[in-house]
C-alpha cells in the first residue's frame, strides 16, 4: 500500500501497486464520492493501458458508468470533471516521475482534489482490511468521450498574437503533445515532440536541471525569445529566458499580474506556496494584490484558492492555478498567459530576462534535499538554532517551518513521500545566503547524520 501519498496514488508499477490495487480503487471510488459515473483519462506511459483496464473494471463492477477520455492531459480531466458536472474522475499518470512509475490522480465535484486526508486514506484502509467487492447486479457501461476540441477552444481564448516571438518548446515526450502544435503551430522549434511513454529524451521532470539543458541549448542555438517545457502530464510548466537561463517558477506567479492586472484590471487575492520568494509579495502589493501563503501541493493549493476566491496562484514546482480554470492547474494555460505577456513586452522593446529581472531581488538557494530519518527533530533543531541567534520578523508552521528575519528567511519541510527534508533559503546577499546554508548543513550533518 506504499503507493498512497498525500496528493495522489503513485509508485513503481507492479512493485508499489498492481492491477488488483487499481481494480479496488476503481471499485471503491463511486462509493467514496457518491458517484454513479466516473470520468477517466490516461497518460502515455507504457503501463497506463493495463491500469486503465483494471480501474475501469472496478468502476463498472461497482455499478457506475465510465466516461473514457482515452489519452489525456491531467488538466483535460479537470476541465471535463468541472465542466460536465462529474462527481468523480481519475487521471492515470505518474506526472513527472520516471517511466517505471505510474499512478492515479483522483478528483471529486468541481475538480477538487482527493488527497490522503480527503478520501484516498479511506480507500487505502478499505483495501487493507479486505473490504468485499461484490459485482453489481447491474454493471456500469463504458462510454467513449472526446472533449479535446472543446478544451482546445477554451485554451485558444487566451492566446495572443505571438508573431513577434521566436519560441522553443520541449514537450518531454509527454501529454502536452496532444495540444501544443495545435496551439502554437509549426513555426516554433520543438524537441521531444512525440508521445512516448518510455521518455527517450529525458525524464519528464523539469525540476531536475539536467532535463532542461536541451531546451536551454536550443534557445541559445536558435536565438529564441523564450523556451517552454512541460512535465509528463502537462499540469506543470517551466520557462527559459532568451539567454537560455532557467527561470525560478515562483517568480512566474508575480509575472502573471501583467495579464490579470494590466490587461484585465483585476485586483484580489494571489496564492503562493510556503517556499516562495519574498519578491513576489513585494512586487504584487503595489498593484493592489493581496498575496496569501499556503501549503505545498495541489491537494492544498486548489482547495485554498477556491476558498479564498483568488485570481490565480502558483507553486515552486511549476504548478499554476486559475480561477478561470475551476481553481485548477494547467501548464498549457499558464504558458499561454506567460507568452502573451512576453510578446507584449517584446513589442515594447523588453526581453523575457528583463521582465524577470524587474521581479527578482534576492539570492536564493533553490530547494536542497537532505536524507534524514528523524525529520521532525531535525526541523526543530534548525528552527531553534536560528531563532536563538536572531529575532524572527515572521514565522509560519503549517507546512514545516518558514522563519523570516530582516535580511533572510528559510523554509524547512518534510517530504510527504520520501525520507527527505527540503530546505530553501533566501537572502539579500550571496554572503548571507552561503553562511546560512553552511550553518544548516552543519546542524543536519553532525547532529542527524544527514546526507545531500
Amino acid at each position: 500500500m506504499g503507493a498512497f501519498h498525500a496528493y495522489d496514488i503513485r509508485g513503481v508499477w507492479n512493485k508499489d501497486f498492481d492491477k488488483d490495487t487499481c481494480y479496488k480503487v476503481g471499485y471503491f471510488i463511486p462509493q467514496l464520492l457518491s458517484a454513479d459515473k466516473v470520468l477517466v483519462g490516461r497518460d502515455c506511459r507504457l503501463s497506463s493501458p493495463e491500469i486503465h483496464d483494471a480501474l475501469i473494471s472496478g468502476i463498472t463492477d461497482a455499478g457506475a458508468d465510465v466516461y473514457d477520455l482515452g489519452l489525456s492531459t491531467t488538466p483535460l480531466v479537470y476541465f471535463g470533471t468541472a465542466k460536465y458536472g462529474f462527481k468523480a474522475s481519475v487521471q492515470i499518470t505518474a506526472s513527472h516521475n520516471p517511466k517505471e512509475y505510474n499512478g492515479m490522480k483522483v478528483s471529486k465535484a468541481d475538480a477538487l482534489p482527493v488527497g490522503l486526508d480527503s478520501g484516498l486514506g479511506q480507500i487505502r484502509d478499505w483495501i487493507a482490511e479486505g473490504r468485499p467487492t461484490p459485482k453489481s447486479a447491474k454493471p456500469g457501461v463504458v462510454h467513449q468521450m472526446d472533449i479535446k476540441e472543446e478544451y482546445l477552444s477554451f485554451l485558444m481564448g487566451y492566446k495572443a498574437d505571438l508573431s513577434s516571438l521566436k519560441l522553443a518548446f520541449d514537450l518531454s515526450n509527454g501529454m502536452a503533445n496532444l495540444f501544443a502544435k495545435k496551439i502554437y503551430g509549426a513555426e516554433p522549434y520543438y524537441i521531444n515532440d512525440t508521445l512516448d511513454g518510455s521518455f527517450p529524451g529525458h525524464e519528464p521532470n523539469p525540476l531536475i536541471h539536467d532535463n532542461i539543458i536541451p531546451l536551454e541549448n536550443l534557445v541559445k542555438k536558435v536565438h529564441a525569445d523564450a523556451g517552454v517545457i512541460y512535465d509528463g502530464d502537462a499540469d506543470r510548466v517551466m520557462f527559459v529566458d532568451e539567454k537560455g537561463q532557467n527561470i525560478a517558477p515562483d517568480l512566474i506567479i508575480a509575472l502573471l499580474a501583467h495579464y490579470f492586472v494590466d490587461e484585465r484590471g483585476e485586483k484580489g487575492i494571489v496564492l503562493q506556496d510556503i517556499r516562495s520568494s519574498k519578491a513576489i509579495a513585494e512586487y504584487l502589493a503595489p498593484m493592489g494584490l493581496d498575496v496569501h501563503t499556503w501549503k505545498v501541493g495541489r491537494a492544498n493549493a486548489a482547495v485554498k484558492l477556491r476558498e479564498l476566491d483568488g485570481l490565480w496562484g502558483g507553486e515552486l514546482a511549476g504548478h499554476y492555478y486559475f480561477r478561470d480554470f475551476f481553481y485548477s492547474d494547467s501548464g498549457l494555460l499558464a504558458s499561454l498567459l506567460v507568452l502573451r505577456i512576453v510578446s507584449r513586452a517584446r513589442r515594447e522593446g523588453k526581453t523575457f530576462s528583463e521582465l524577470i529581472g524587474g521581479i527578482a531581488r534576492y539570492q536564493n538557494s533553490g530547494e536542497i534535499n537532505y536524507r534524514v530519518e528523524d525529520k521532525q527533530a531535525a526541523m526543530d533543531a534548525v528552527r531553534e538554532y536560528f531563532t536563538s541567534k536572531e529575532k524572527p520578523t515572521a514565522m509560519m508552521d503549517f507546512d514545516g517551518y518558514r522563519v523570516e528575519f530582516p535580511h533572510w528567511w528559510f523554509n524547512i519541510r518534510p517530504s510527504n513521500t520520501e525520507p527527505y527534508l527540503r530546505f530553501i533559503c533566501e537572502a539579500t546577499t550571496k554572503e548571507v545566503l552561503d553562511e546560512k546554508i553552511a550553518e544548516t548543513d552543519e546542524i543536519l550533518r553532525t547532529r542527524f547524520g544527514a546526507t545531500r
